[in-house]
């Protein structure tokens, strides 16, 4: 069964010579119980996907049915059944932090004494107790960050919108964060997480979706998708600028492809199919032909290098793709 069933998807901002089409014919399929990370570079339309999934944006073409609802025939109860946290802390500041848990769990229609019992649950679970009388302004923006994210789990949501949610968090939280996200989708939950830490979606990520300029251009596992752009490489970094041409032509012979060098940090890259045989191939050859080395190393690819390979760029620090709409939506709420 799936949770979020997308189908066309697009969405255009402006007219004329001035239209940008921010989401490019989108189609989406998450199951349920899974975490899906969707990755892509700065303005390749994450957020616009997200807003349109969680009734913030009508799409201008495509259908999209998110927990059994149609986004746009029955915006209502889309959002009765999903949990969404932006990229920006939607908390009001003039309320403490308990008091915002205690009116997200209200709007919730949790009782008073549910919400409250709530509240000092996630306000502990999340590092805020000491800080849950203090109003949010007083906060700092890990904090508010934090208190955001909480309320967005003040209830247990079929499906849950987490939209860069550790922008902000120091490594502590983060993998605190991490945690969250493990036990909500232990529990059955369905999330769709966009991050700008290719890390974050290798270790969360039941499947990955690759976003660049409105469409989607790769999907499937982390290991798919770093399988796409080739097997273990051999990094070597020799001491000496003048020994460059000769570690190619070592690194070369040994390799199952072309050898890449970068002068200006004197490192050398080369494919092997051999795995750590090869890496001790290579060290036996470099040492024999007395060429010194400041490093080396035997790697698989990263996401960041599927992000290379796919897109000519590096992943670039997320930001909000889409003009703000007029109505926010946070943690299942219209505000």
């Amino acid at each position: 069964m799936n949770a979020i069933i997308a189908e066309g998807l697009v969405k255009t901002f402006g007219s004329g010579d001035d239209a940008v089409e921010a989401v490019r014919g989108i189609d989406l399929v998450v199951p349920k119980g899974t975490v899906v990370g969707m990755l892509g570079p700065n303005g390749a339309g994450k957020t616009t996907t997200v807003r349109m999934l969680t009734t913030l944006l009508r799409p201008d073409a495509g259908t999209a049915v998110v927990a059994g609802h149609d986004v746009v025939a029955e915006p209502q109860a889309v959002r009765s059944s999903i949990g969404l946290s932006g990229q920006f802390a939607a908390i009001d500041e003039n309320l403490t932090g308990r008091e915002n848990l205690w009116l997200f769990g209200r709007l919730y229609q949790l009782s008073s004494a549910e919400a409250t019992r709530r509240a000092a649950e996630l306000l502990e679970q999340f590092d805020l107790a000491d800080a849950g009388d203090r109003v949010a302004k007083t906060y700092s923006g890990g904090m508010r960050r934090r208190l955001d994210l909480a309320g967005s789990l003040i209830v247990h949501p079929e499906v849950l919108f987490l939209d860069e949610p550790t922008t902000g968090l120091d490594p502590g939280s983060r993998l605190d964060l991490w945690d969250v996200i493990r036990q909500r989708r232990e529990e059955g939950a369905t999330i769709l997480l966009t991050t700008q830490y290719l890390e974050e979606a290798d270790a969360l990520a039941d499947r990955i979706v690759v976003i660049d300029r409105g469409s989607i251009i790769a999907e499937g596992t982390a290991d798919e998708l770093k399988a796409k752009v080739g097997g273990e490489r051999i990094e070597v970094i020799v001491h000496d600028p003048a020994a460059l041409a000769q570690a190619e032509e070592i690194l070369h012979r040994g390799s199952d492809g072309q050898c890449d060098v970068d002068t200006k940090t004197r490192k050398l890259t080369v494919p092997t199919s051999q795995g750590s045989k090869g890496l001790v191939l290579v060290i036996r050859d470099l040492d024999e032909a007395s060429i010194a080395i400041d490093d080396i190393a035997l790697r698989r690819p990263t996401l960041d290098d599927v992000f290379l390979e796919l897109t000519g760029h590096h992943a670039e620090d997320a930001s909000d793709d889409s003009p703000a709409p007029a109505q926010e939506l946070t943690s299942g709420r219209a505000t």
